[in-house]
């Protein structure tokens, strides 16, 4: 779908946007700490909220699944199928844009789209590509040294200091020394791993983090194995790198990793995105395995995902949203009911139920209807998505086409 992610990643951290991420038994290979937490809480030993079924995939299950596909493509829209998902936008079908990859037996996927050519700030989805662009700045730096990317992401300690935006968002805090877990902006000093910021980045959409990130990555185009530098020697680059030279790099630490991963900001980047991602194409399979696992809700599930229809499925989302009010007689605002621009803007991709995958899929959804709570309107478009799915792959018909989509593990 025409979505201008690139174009939009500057100015996006001010816009919110939740989802949680990663699998749970991942805490000593990543050094996410939040993670632990919430392994913690899900055998019962500290107090905090329980995760659905789907939420509970281990690290070595949470894989790409098209990599034994390298050639399939975007098909071409399937009239009777996108008739179907036009039906479930109701009657403001006009206030939306919405694409949807039934990749449930790959070797026969399925293509509904429609308003492809819709345009709006896609808020804090544009996120994913400040991963995109962290991953092939490591490629670059070590293109056959996986061992080196992972020491970078576990080993490189980042500290938040004056690149952290104002940010309303929340991160976990988890103190495994006293058995903590708090819940808080991040603030100036607050320290993380390079993993952990990228997770905070997009399981709490945090703005901070993602500033953060940003900082890092220029650091790490610019310093390559010389990255980590201290403190002193970063705090040096920045003051004596003219503005105008720090901008361009910027531009290249972003713009690049797009259009070298052959993504078409013009038409359907979102879809693409996942697509090339579960065939091992962004970067290249490390990379494409990483970036999936971060989007690993593993957390409380929010809009498309918070659908009780996905309760029992790996879903891999990122959000975002925008909205605005003006006086109206009768009218209160409130949060995701704006009636001048009601922005709301989910990816997903759904495996269920999330053990044996009898159903994959992809969705992008934009909207903009006004003065209704968006978020709960996409968690009821996911539930009939969901069911329309269901209904089109029986578990015979589904259990045959997980059969066809084995593949070895590569790394």
């Amino acid at each position: 779908m025409k979505m201008r992610i690139l174009c939009l990643c500057i100015a996006l951290f001010a816009l919110p946007g939740v989802i949680a991420a990663y699998p749970l038994d991942a805490y000593e290979a990543t050094g996410i700490r939040r993670l632990e937490a919430a392994r913690l809480a899900h055998e019962g030993k500290i107090q905090s909220r329980k995760l659905p079924s789907g939420a509970l995939l281990s690290t070595e299950q949470v894989d790409l699944r098209l990599l034994a596909y390298p050639h399939l493509t975007l098909p071409e829209p399937d009239a009777a199928f996108t008739a179907q998902v036009v039906k479930l936008l109701g009657e403001q079908a006009d206030r939306y844009g919405m694409a949807v990859l039934d990749l449930s037996d790959p070797a026969q996927p399925r293509y509904a789209e429609y308003r492809g050519d819709l345009q709006q700030n896609v808020g804090s989805v544009g996120k994913i590509v400040v991963a995109l662009a962290l991953f092939q700045a490591l490629a670059d730096v070590y293109p056959d040294d996986l061992v080196a990317r992972r020491r970078i992401l576990h080993d490189s300690v980042v500290t938040a200091d004056a690149f952290i935006n104002v940010d309303h968002h929340t991160v976990w805090l988890w103190n495994p020394e006293a058995q903590t877990l708090n819940r808080r902006q991040l603030q100036i000093g607050d320290r993380g791993t390079l993993w952990e910021y990228l997770d905070w980045m997009l399981s709490a959409s945090s703005n901070a983090a993602a500033g953060m990130v940003m900082k890092h990555l220029l650091l790490l185009v610019h310093f390559g194995k010389a990255y980590p530098v201290s403190e002193a020697e970063a705090t040096r680059f920045f003051q004596e790198t003219p503005k105008q030279d720090l901008g361009q790099l910027l531009a290249k630490a972003m713009h690049e990793p797009v259009s070298r991963n052959g993504l078409d900001l013009a038409q359907r980047a979102l879809m693409q995105f996942c697509l090339q991602m579960e065939q091992g194409k962004l970067v290249d399979v490390f990379s494409s395995r990483e970036i999936k696992r971060l989007l690993y809700m593993t957390e409380r599930r929010i809009r498309y995902a918070s659908s009780p229809a996905l309760a029992a499925a790996a879903v891999y989302f990122k959000s975002g949203s925008l909205y605005s009010c003006k006086p109206e007689v009768g009218f209160t605002c409130r949060k995701y009911h704006g009636n001048v621009k009601n922005y709301m803007n989910s990816v997903a991709l759904v495996e269920a139920p999330a053990t044996e995958r009898h159903l994959m899929y992809l969705v992008t959804l934009l909207s903009n209807v006004l003065r209704k709570n968006s978020a709960v309107d996409h968690q009821t478009l996911a539930t009939r998505m969901h069911r329309l799915i269901e209904a089109a792959h029986p578990v015979q018909d589904a259990t045959a086409a997980r059969g066809q989509s084995n593949h070895p593990k590569t790394q």
